[in-house]
């Protein structure tokens, strides 16, 4: 009786042992933010953060190294950290590393904040944010003053982020306004960051046994027994990444054009059409991750409808020059730089004058060859028989036989024509043509 009664219970203890053994341990996830704050950076560390689950992960390290980038990304990012279950770290590095612009909204909002030496952080000026002309500079009153209600709103939210930390307010607001940055060693002494450290593995030790404020409570770190996990930027960021150069977009958007013009005008060609579709959607994926100013795109396709219409209207080349002018404005507004001057460009016009003298002249001439091949005298078939010469090898008394093209022919003819003559051909009945003498 008494081994029954054991048995279970020893069978317990050894399943609760081999679970406690076989238990995996927790994760720390590190993220690598190398370039400027866009939507495929959000995406990349949002994923993440919607992934790591906290019974898995004891927190998420983000490294980063940026210029800035476009305010609403950085929104997007810092509202997931906000109300992340799991403690966010960011950690300035490697060596030579900035934290700019929108970096320092996503280092403040962090729940701890450690920089590599060598590296710095700060200006965080919104500049041209709100409106401007081409090249980015403010061309009016109400252009200086929405900059300057962006200038303050970005100063009342890294205020509002800089008191949920407990960071240095005061500074916070003076590298919004003025644009000051500060190495890592006066950053920590102006308690902007928490620590410098040297390498990652540093960085794990002083943050084991930390205790962090997350929105279901606090939430002790331990690092020792943690297991990194790099979290690598997947396929569809990093191609995302590289078309979303404004020149590679725009690029892309006139190969699409070109590619679609050709299958519609070379009906089942299918090539031409399938790699134009392909090249589209390849440029509106990257202007999903740019701001697009929609008068530009619009403009541009002004410009080639003005180029097809120039081959069918009389307008002395009146309506070229209007397409000219309207793909080129139409390229040069395209690319909203006013919404990140720092880190956009606006497409060159080493780019945009070639492509739009070869649109011009590929549409131009394109269309044109297709209407003369239209109008161009039939040379083949029955049609082609018509205005043809050729002689009698018979008397042709109403009807006859003559040889046109080195074929024999039955011919008719409303006069009478010897043999031997030369004959023109007027129509085609059937198989007989109706012919008069040359």
């Amino acid at each position: 009786m008494r081994s029954r009664f054991y048995l279970p219970k020893i069978f317990l203890i050894l399943l609760v042992g081999s679970i406690l053994l076989t238990a995996t341990p927790k994760e720390i996830w590190v993220l690598e933010v190398d370039g400027v704050i866009n939507p495929v950076s959000a995406s990349y560390i949002n994923d993440n953060l919607r992934k790591a689950q906290p019974d898995q992960v004891e927190c998420l390290i983000i490294q980063m190294d940026t210029p800035g980038g476009l305010m609403t990304s950085m929104r997007d990012i810092i509202k997931n950290i906000l109300n992340s279950e799991i403690p966010v770290v960011v950690y300035v590095s490697p060596r030579g590393a900035q934290c700019a612009s929108a970096g320092v909204f996503i280092a403040v909002s962090a729940h701890f904040v450690a920089m590599s030496p060598g590296t710095n952080i700060g200006a965080a000026h919104p500049v041209n944010l709100g409106g401007g002309g081409i090249g980015g500079q403010p061309d009016s009153a109400s252009s200086q003053t929405m900059i300057e209600k962006a200038t303050n709103d970005a100063v009342a939210y890294i205020r509002s982020l800089a008191r949920e930390r407990g960071r240095n307010e005061e500074w916070l607001e003076k590298a919004v306004r003025e644009s000051a940055s500060i190495t890592e060693t006066e950053a920590v002494k102006l308690q902007v960051v928490d620590v410098v450290v040297d390498d990652l593995d540093e960085l794990l030790e002083i943050l084991d046994g930390k205790t962090f404020k997350l929105p279901s409570g606090e939430k002790t770190v331990h690092t020792q027994e943690a297991t990194i996990r790099f979290r690598p930027v997947g396929i569809h960021h990093r191609i995302l990444d590289v078309i979303s150069d404004p020149t590679v977009a725009y690029i892309l958007l006139m190969l699409g054009f070109y590619g679609i013009y050709f299958e519609l005008s070379n009906p089942g060609a299918i090539f031409p059409g399938v790699l134009g579709a392909i090249f589209l959607i390849l440029a509106f994926f990257a202007f999903q991750v740019l701001p697009i100013n929609y008068a530009g795109l619009a403009l541009i396709i002004l410009g080639i409808i003005l180029f097809i219409l120039e081959v069918k209207i009389v307008s002395y080349g009146l309506l070229t020059i209007g397409g000219i002018v309207a793909m080129i404005f139409g390229s040069l507004m395209l690319i909203d730089v006013n919404q990140a001057p720092e880190i956009l460009k606006a497409v060159s016009l080493k780019v945009i004058l070639p492509i739009v003298i070869f649109t011009a002249a590929f549409v131009i001439i394109s269309l044109t060859l297709a209407l003369k091949a239209h109008k161009r005298k039939p040379t083949t078939g029955i049609e082609g028989m018509i205005g043809e010469t050729g002689q009698t090898i018979t008397d042709v008394d109403k009807t006859g036989m003559a040889i046109v093209h080195g074929e024999y022919w039955k011919v008719r003819s409303d006069t009478p024509i010897p043999k031997g003559t030369e004959i023109v051909v007027l129509d085609v009945d059937r198989m007989v043509l109706k012919v008069k003498p040359k």
